[in-house]
Parts: C-alpha cells; sequence; structure tokens
C-alpha cells in the first residue's frame, strides 16, 4: 500500500513569503510547487499579517498538507525587525493550527544544513541543490520561495530523526517527550 503525504514549507516574511510544497510517496519525494507572496507594496503591518494568513490558509485548502514545516526567525539586532518576522510566522502558524495541521520549526542553519550538507550555506546554494534534487526546470527569480521549499525539503529529511541537543534526564522523560517516536 503506498504511503503518501504533503509537506508545506513556509519562509515566512512582511516583505515576501516564500512557500513550497513537495508530495512524499514511499518515501521518496515529489516537487508540488514553490512560489512566494509579494508584500512590498503594503504599508500596513496589519494588512500584511491578514494577507498572510488568507494566503496560507488558502495552500492548505487547495493542497491539504498533512504536516507544515516552518523556518524559525533567526536572531538580528534590530528588535523591530524580529517582532515583525515573529508576527509573520504567528500568523502562518495559526493557519496551520486552525486547521489541525502540525507544525514543526527549523532554524535557518539546519535548513541550509539538511539541503546543502553546510548550515552557512548562500540563499543561491540551496536553492541550486534544490534544483539538482527535485529536477527544478528553473529558479525563481526572488530565492525566497526556494527557501520556503528547503524548509519542507529539510523536514523530509529529518522526518523520525531524533533531535539533537536536547537533553534528558532518563528513558521515562525520553518517552514523554517523544510518544510519536515509541511504538
Amino acid at each position: 500500500m503506498d504511503t503518501e503525504k504533503i509537506i508545506l514549507g513556509i519562509d515566512p516574511g512582511t516583505t515576501i513569503m516564500g512557500f513550497g510544497l513537495i508530495k512524499v510517496v514511499n518515501k521518496k519525494m515529489h516537487f508540488l510547487q514553490l512560489n512566494e507572496l509579494q508584500l512590498k507594496k503594503y504599508d500596513n503591518h496589519y494588512v500584511k499579517l491578514k494577507l498572510i494568513f488568507e494566503r496560507t490558509i488558502e495552500l492548505i485548502d487547495s493542497y491539504h498538507p498533512d504536516e507544515i514545516a516552518i523556518e524559525a526567525p533567526f536572531f538580528g539586532k534590530n528588535v523591530q525587525s524580529m517582532l515583525k518576522l515573529g508576527r509573520a510566522q504567528g500568523v502562518a502558524m495559526a493557519a496551520g493550527l486552525s486547521r489541525d495541521i502540525p507544525i514543526t520549526e527549523y532554524s535557518p542553519k539546519k535548513i541550509k544544513m539538511a539541503i546543502t550538507g553546510s548550515g552557512n550555506a548562500s540563499k543561491e546554494q540551496v536553492a541550486k541543490m534544490l534544483q539538482s534534487t527535485l529536477g527544478l526546470k528553473e529558479l525563481p527569480k526572488n530565492l525566497d520561495s526556494t527557501d520556503g521549499l528547503a524548509a519542507a525539503v529539510c523536514h523530509f529529511y529529518n522526518e523520525g530523526r531524533i533531535e539533537v541537543g536536547k537533553n534528558y534526564s532518563g528513558w521515562g522523560a525520553f518517552v514523554k517527550n517523544n510518544p510519536k517516536k515509541i511504538g
């Protein structure tokens, strides 16, 4: 029997929100779509958040993803930028949660590492590796959409793996914190 699921990857942003979708059939990835939501022309931050929420709901209702992978905001020096990015991520997550879809966050370094083998890879290196891995004919002008796709692919690569760096006080603590991994 074939097992299949769809993973939606999101790179949240208040200027451009990138997203990509993959279908996994019997543990093999297939490219579905990548695109971006352009938000530059809107001055009002709340309008941008509303549009991020609505576009995420639209993607969910169109593609019915089983899981969502989202890039976590990186820590920068500008607190206002961080706050805006966090809000963008939050509304995208709220859209998924409103449809009861499990969400996993990945740091930009973890995504780059999963795709290229280097946590310091450039957006271009990530995009080229995705192009090679998924057989994409061409790359988009803006690489925010490939960043969203990279989050989905990272999630596929990390599925079922125990997160490194978490400490557990014993087997009981591990079981409690990882119910899906036991059984």
